[in-house]
């Protein structure tokens, strides 16, 4: 039941205070996003708002001879392609059961993400990383912050010293510590919930966002399919969500320990019972019962059924020629294997931590930490414009534990990031944490040249060019690509999911000017939203593969040859 309460949440639009915003909305293709309308940010400048991407933008960064990082500088950008989340608002309470948080626009000419005097939904400064696999991970986020120690509210581990659940064995309410290990999953789920571009509106609490969520019929809005491959025996067969008996609350109930939420007791916001108390046990400990459900329904997102995984059970034929060239060129001349190792692909990992224990600052593993291994400094982007492991968390501790004893060393191992895993990546594009490359191909030219801000050293493996041949480049691109599980590819089980409605930019007028929302009063200084309809899918998946993100800014697969090309429209909303 964990796996269904988890599923139901990650995909559900009602959790976001807008009430169309679910952790899916960045996370719905391949585990990542491949929207291309509204999906720049920029913390060293300004970015064109409501801007489409196309082919010729990419790479962000562009050399006049592409092997050759010290040649000129073409065209160079600090912009990101990241995701769009919500809008600028003031969270101004809640109604339990209802499908969106209260709010009121925040404006300002001088804000960002405002264009014509309306606000547009506010976009992440990093690129979103697919889910898919991530229940290997020692830590998540691009830069690590979200700890394998889970203590109930906020990614941060250990440095996170609240009391953060309550417990009513003794008859009463008693706030208690909580430390899960091996739970970096639930870590970061916890995090983009209240982030006020993401999903929250500016001051929404965990006991809130519970009061409004507990009270909600699963997916009310939505469609699911009636072989959905978890959710599909609760699924509403006459409309949408699941069966009408069905709220989180119950969910909670069925998943959890009644000492986590069976009271009548009321607690304040520090998990006491008092005079001024407001909030049920279950709501206060919401962010508990999110955090661990969507780590459960994560870490059934397993892609482990790729051509290379039979290849190496011994079907010779199951790779080309090609394909055996690109591995040979992965594994040896071109280094690859040095970050992206393992059956993960990723050095970021429990089985490589095991595997090479912790390595120390400056070793071949790249860790920053001495704790775990796979983040490394590859010269993507100068490091002042994003300091990644090296950043500090909002309690003022440094992720690095080598930074916590040693202050001076966090200018050593500032610049970063956590290796991605390779499988599917054929569907995760852009690439890289800033989204700056939109083909494998870019990707490969630009470790063929040794990237391309190799300021201050590199920590880890020594990035130079390693002379590929045209034929080399297109054989390890090959390689990547024939790590793709079918399974992904056409949303098979587990990966097949509920129906989902994506923003994907905003209406324009004439002149180009953006039009405001009419549909809601409150929101007249928010841009009306453009929508692309996600059709449910159940467990035999879809009849046509996922489109890539090259495909989508080159327009192929709109004819319905490819899913997601983001031509379909939205029921949600009609």
């Amino acid at each position: 039941m964990l796996v269904v309460l988890g599923k139901a949440l990650f995909w559900d639009m009602q959790t976001g205070s807008d009430g169309r915003t679910a952790c899916a909305t960045c996370h719905f293709h391949a585990g990542a996003d491949h929207r291309a309308q509204n999906q720049l940010s920029n913390a060293h400048g300004a970015v064109q708002v409501n801007y489409t991407l196309g082919a010729d933008d990419f790479p962000f960064h562009v050399k006049s001879n592409p092997n050759d990082r010290g040649s000129t500088v073409v065209r160079d950008t600090p912009a990101v392609a990241g995701s769009a989340g919500v809008f600028r608002r003031l969270f101004g309470g809640v109604i339990a059961g209802d499908p969106f948080d209260l709010g009121e626009d925040v404006s300002g000419e001088s804000l960002p993400f405002t264009l014509h005097g309306l606000n547009t939904r506010q976009v992440t400064s990093r690129n979103s990383p697919s889910v898919i696999n991530a229940v290997f991970n020692v830590r998540n986020f691009w830069d690590g912050r979200a700890s394998d120690i889970f203590t109930g509210s906020t990614p941060f581990g250990d440095s996170d010293r609240g009391l953060r659940a309550v417990n009513i064995d003794s008859g009463t309410p008693v706030a208690e510590a909580v430390r899960i290990t091996n739970a970096s999953l639930a870590s970061q789920a916890v995090g983009p919930l209240l982030n006020e571009v993401e999903m929250s509106y500016i001051g929404r609490t965990w006991p809130a966002a519970g009061r409004r969520i507990l009270a909600l019929r699963p997916l009310a809005l939505q469609q699911v399919a009636a072989d959905d491959s978890v959710l599909g025996r609760l699924a509403n067969i006459e409309g949408r969500g699941l069966n009408e008996s069905v709220t989180y609350l119950t969910l909670v109930r069925a998943a959890f320990r009644p000492s986590y939420w069976d009271s009548e007791q009321l607690v304040d916001a520090a998990g006491a019972p008092s005079p001024e108390a407001e909030y049920s046990v279950a709501e206060y400990n919401f962010p508990l019962f999110w955090g661990l459900a969507l780590q459960a329904y994560q870490a059934t997102l397993v892609a482990d059924d790729s051509r290379v995984d039979r290849f190496f059970d011994g079907d010779i034929s199951a790779l080309t020629q090609q394909e055996r060239q690109g591995m040979q060129l992965f594994q040896g001349r071109g280094e690859c294997q040095v970050c992206h190792g393992g059956a993960e692909f990723t050095l970021a990992t429990f089985s490589a931590l095991e595997r090479l224990g912790p390595v120390q600052i400056g070793g071949r593993g790249g860790n920053a930490a001495g704790r775990d291994t796979g983040f490394f400094r590859t010269g993507v982007r100068p490091i002042g414009e994003d300091v990644g492991l090296g950043d500090v968390d909002p309690f003022g501790t440094p992720f690095s534990v080598a930074v916590q004893r040693n202050p001076a060393a966090r200018q050593g191992v500032q610049g970063l990031f956590k290796t991605p895993g390779l499988r599917n990546v054929e569907f995760t594009g852009p690439y890289q944490h800033n989204g700056g490359q939109s083909t494998l191909e870019q990707v490969v030219d630009f470790y063929a040249r040794g990237g391309d801000f190799p300021e201050g050293g590199n920590l880890g493996p020594d990035i130079e060019n390693h002379n590929l041949s045209d034929a080399d480049r297109a054989a390890i691109v090959a390689f990547m690509k024939a790590l793709s599980d079918d399974r992904v590819r056409f949303e098979r089980a587990p990966f097949d999911h509920p129906e989902l409605c994506v923003p994907v930019g905003h209406v324009e007028g004439e002149d180009r000017k953006l039009v405001a929302d009419s549909g809601t009063p409150q929101f007249r200084r928010s841009a009306a939203d453009r929508w692309a309809g996600i059709p449910a899918v159940g467990r035999n998946g879809n009849r046509v593969a996922l489109q890539t993100f090259e495909e989508l800014l080159r327009g192929a697969g709109a004819d319905g040859s490819r899913a997601h090309s983001l031509q379909d429209g939205c029921r949600i909303f009609e």
